[in-house]
């Protein structure tokens, strides 16, 4: 990304300006500590400032977190951050553990198809660090947030942060904050209300950049809720999952006051919080700068009266790439309930018994657990049956297979080489579960349907992808926005 212009930073500093918030942080020189731009502490002298693109930077120069501000709690830096697509995706792998463990920079560099030394230049220029230092940075931040948060105990914020053990988890704090972590936990629990821990589950709160049109987000999963995995009410959503071999439940609900979804996560084994958290994340693409992406969709007259309408309008994902892929498949050529209906069959089929809550009572099949089970029953074509069995056979032998690659494209055809997944489904799957933002499945009939009426002309597949191409590098949130004006069209119709 270019260079920090040091004049409009100290600008946003010192008006406190939130649109900056999550995109710079700034090191004041005379104290040792690193803040967001919207801190409430007094604003330094501009001679003292010195302005990171990236939380992992300032570390990297030697300053440490504010906590005042709370550096942890600022709105998340996802893949619209950089002009880098390779630094886009690393950052995605090590949102997902990529660098957690014995995993190394070379491996991760190995995985985005580039050198271990290209892709350390790469982040010295983008975000001033390096990969293990946003690894560790972002591990360091979250066990903050979990002290200020919870009433975990120590030994277990340091497990479900991803710390090896308690005595290097208390190293890196003293190193960091100059304090034992049980310091900073003293003030904080002040304002926890009682049980906030694994016994009435950990809640954590995400925050956003806004703005973020939750109804919308959340009329998305209504629609495809699949009985006994998923329930939404009038405000929040909750679902089962499985990870790691472990299985629990997830509930949702927006706090809108404070740019932020509160996350209560009922969970055996503390360390997986750090994914779940993370698919949390993606699935409601917390990450996006709506308001950067609606400004460049704007540019296109046929979308700017729709971006307008609906300015925090965002991509929802899959929680699972398998879960997300066999939706996309049962969905094929029917209608959305429909492909709800064949989902609650399928779990009902092959799925797990667990009940997690009053109405959550079945986790969403595993790829093993489809690539083993009879699916004669399900009510669907034979080949949409075989092209099912053939994902889940293809998600067992590659456990990256609903990641991102290089590009959209190469992403595209990773997945095409699965029998039965077509054009659409390939785009769609890339769109949800890999979080490819450029992924369009232009042949979609509500895109068509969409584009047709916010242009008042009939289009097809093939001139609606010449058009998109202006939308590059969102067309995934072009779609969005077609797909909500075609639901509203639908509907005034109905």
């Amino acid at each position: 990304m270019p260079a920090l212009d040091p004049k409009v930073c100290y600008r946003a500093l010192t008006t406190r300006d939130a649109r900056f918030d999550g995109r710079l942080f700034v090191g004041v020189t005379s104290t040792g500590i690193y803040c967001r731009p919207v801190c409430p502490a007094r604003t330094p002298k501009a001679e003292n400032c010195r302005f990171f693109s990236s939380a992992a930077g300032a570390q990297e120069a030697g300053f440490r977190p504010c906590l005042r501000c709370r550096p942890e709690t600022a709105p998340e830096q996802g893949a619209w951050r950089g002009t880098s697509n390779t630094v886009s995706r690393a950052l995605e792998q090590i949102a997902a553990g990529a660098l957690d463990g014995e995993a190394g920079v070379e491996q991760l560099a190995e995985r985005l198809g580039v050198g271990e030394r290209h892709l350390r230049r790469l982040f010295q220029q983008h975000l001033g660090a390096s990969p293990i230092t946003v690894a560790q940075t972002r591990r360091v931040l979250f066990a903050k947030q979990l002290i200020h948060e919870t009433r975990l105990p120590m030994s277990e914020v340091a497990l479900a942060a991803g710390f090896g053990s308690v005595r290097r988890f208390n190293e890196t704090f003293r190193a960091l904050y100059q304090r034992p972590p049980s310091a900073l936990r003293r003030k904080a629990l002040l304002a926890l209300p009682a049980g906030s821990g694994v016994s009435s589950g950990v809640s954590v709160r995400l925050r956003y950049r806004a703005p973020y049109d939750w109804p919308a987000m959340l009329e998305y999963f209504r629609a495809r809720a699949i009985e006994g995995v998923e329930q939404v009410t009038d405000d929040r959503y909750l679902r089962t999952w499985r990870e790691a071999g472990d299985l629990g439940s997830v509930e949702i609900r927006h706090l809108p006051v404070a740019n932020s979804l509160e996350v209560n996560v009922r969970i055996g084994r503390l360390e997986v919080l750090p994914q779940i958290v993370n698919r949390v994340r993606r699935v409601f693409d917390l990450a996006a700068d709506v308001s950067a992406i609606g400004a460049h969709l704007a540019r296109d007259p046929r979308l700017a009266a729709l971006v307008a309408e609906r300015p925090g309008l965002r991509v929802p994902g899959g929680w699972d790439g398998f879960e997300l892929g066999a939706r996309a498949v049962l969905g094929q050529q029917v209608t959305v309930a429909a492909g709800r209906q064949l989902g609650e069959q399928l779990t009902r089929l092959c799925g797990t018994r667990a009940v997690l809550g009053a109405a959550l009572t079945r986790v969403f099949p595993s790829a093993e657990q489809v690539a083993l089970s009879d699916l004669s029953q399900l009510g669907m074509p034979r080949a949409r049956r075989e092209a099912l069995v053939a994902l889940a056979r293809a998600a067992r032998e590659d456990a990256r297979l609903f990641e991102p690659g290089t590009s959209i494209e190469d992403t595209v055809a990773r997945l095409r080489q699965v029998a039965g997944i077509g054009d659409w489904t390939a785009h769609y799957i890339a769109l949800r579960a890999a979080r490819e933002p450029d992924a369009f499945p232009a042949s979609d009939r509500g895109l068509l349907r969409g584009m047709a009426a916010c242009s008042s002309e009939l289009v097809d597949a093939k001139a609606l992808a010449l058009h998109a191409e202006r939308w590059r590098p969102w067309r995934s949130y072009a779609a969005q926005q077609l797909w909500a004006l075609d639901a509203r069209t639908r509907a005034s119709v109905l």
